[in-house]
């Protein structure tokens, strides 16, 4: 919350600057005058495919909804085209944004004092924001280029174990991560799920950038599509792919669990307990956009993003090709300079000969006019201090060609 309202202070005083900080997605992409084709969508979905009756389609877009959520049958199919994901519908809770099924899952899952979540440093503050609100401890894994470190993984669990702690699950998001835009191979989304079935862990998957690639048919199969064993509880958002201010996510839990009582049911239902007891039910005009959505598009959101894919892809290449430009290979060898270059996603991470912190953020928005992120916001065991996130998205292109030349402008007067 301190690392939000810094931003968002910094931002207020000086409206001018670019701003590399937000992930959210571009607003040209929206079209206000579709939501209303979306309702129609739904509403003739409710009445001619499910039959019905107008008194019945009222109460499903004004009342209480059912928890679970409404538009869960219609996920399913679309997960099942756009993923390979085969989820029944009881299996999926349509959640008030991923944020919900995140804190709704921990708790389900983290019932002891000993329990601790395992999470990637650098980590999305989401997640850990979520954890420390349920106090819930965590345990930083390092990421390498491939994403989280195996062996450094296993370390950690049993280092956790021989101090009497259960490590219950590992939260990752293996395409395109926020923070630093790391993708991870297919060997090594094997490996992972090889590596939580041998150390019985649970693997949270978030996957909201997923279909943001840089070149076409370089598609990957998510954690889930692989899952044949059911170590995978995989949670969605429709902000990227659809438009953020509906605030409609979803979580698969096909786990099964036994009840108290001894009767088995799936994680889903018993998420659905906990949802009851902070939002009640998902807006039901929310899902009803979301659900016309899907039914336009045909169930295919890959296909339905396939302009966004494109703004992003390009914003992406004109953002790395700027800052090869500006500074050239042995130029920024010799400044102690350099930066990843993604496969796709919003993000990117640059890393400096000096701490990327506070004060360098003060001066780059008042002296430069451009606002990034300090990485060390997303290090939950300290790290980052020299590096900076990069966000892309919410930015025109022209937008991205200035904010580089005064990011470098930065960079030539600080990193000598």
């Amino acid at each position: 919350m301190e690392v939000m309202n810094f931003l968002n202070e910094i931002t207020s005083r000086h409206p001018e600057a670019i701003s590399f900080g937000p992930g959210r997605p571009y607003e040209g992409l929206f079209k206000a005058e579709r939501i209303g084709d979306y309702l129609d969508a739904y509403t003739h979905h409710l009445r001619d495919d499910l039959g019905r009756t107008p008194a019945e389609v009222r109460t499903l877009l004004f009342q209480y909804g059912r928890t679970n959520g409404q538009i869960h049958h219609l996920v399913a199919r679309t997960l099942h085209n756009d993923e390979g994901i085969q989820a029944h519908p009881e299996s999926l809770v349509v959640t008030v944004g991923c944020q919900e099924g995140m804190f709704i899952t921990l708790r389900a899952l983290f019932a002891r004092p000993s329990d601790v979540l395992l999470v990637p440093s650098p980590c999305y503050i989401g997640i850990t924001g979520a954890a420390r609100l349920l106090n819930i401890e965590t345990a930083p894994v390092p990421e390498g280029e491939d994403g989280i470190d195996p062996e450094a993984l296993r370390r950690t669990v049993a280092a956790l174990r021989a101090a009497g702690k259960r490590p219950r699950a590992l939260y990752v998001i293996p395409d395109f991560s926020n923070p630093t835009g790391i993708r991870m191979t297919l060997p090594a989304r094997h490996r992972l799920l090889e590596l939580a079935e041998d150390e019985d862990l649970l693997l949270l998957e978030d996957n909201p950038y997923g279909f943001f690639t840089r070149s076409t048919g370089t598609h990957r199969p998510t954690l889930k599509a692989l899952d044949t064993r059911r170590r995978v509880i995989y949670l969605g958002s429709f902000a990227k792919t659809c438009f953020p201010g509906a605030r409609v996510g979803y979580v698969v839990a096909d786990q099964h669990v036994r009840a108290p009582d001894g009767r088995q049911t799936l994680l889903a239902e018993e998420l659905s307990k906990v949802k009851s007891m902070v939002t009640v039910n998902t807006p039901a005009l929310s899902q009803a956009v979301i659900g016309g959505m899907l039914i336009t598009h045909g169930f295919r959101l890959r296909e339905a993003n396939d302009e966004a894919a494109g703004f992003y892809r390009q914003n992406l290449d004109v953002l790395l090709d700027c800052l090869d430009h500006l500074l050239p290979a042995s130029r920024r060898q010799q400044a102690g300079i350099r930066w990843n270059a993604p496969e796709g996603g919003f993000f990117l991470t640059l890393t400096l000969p000096i701490p990327a912190d506070n004060a360098l953020l003060e001066r780059s928005a008042r002296d430069h006019g451009v606002i990034w992120t300090p990485m060390s916001y997303f290090y939950p065991d300290g790290g980052g201090r020299h590096q900076m996130r990069l966000s892309l998205s919410s930015l025109t292109r022209d937008q991205v060609t200035e904010g580089a030349h005064r990011l470098v402008s930065l960079l030539e007067r600080n990193c000598r």
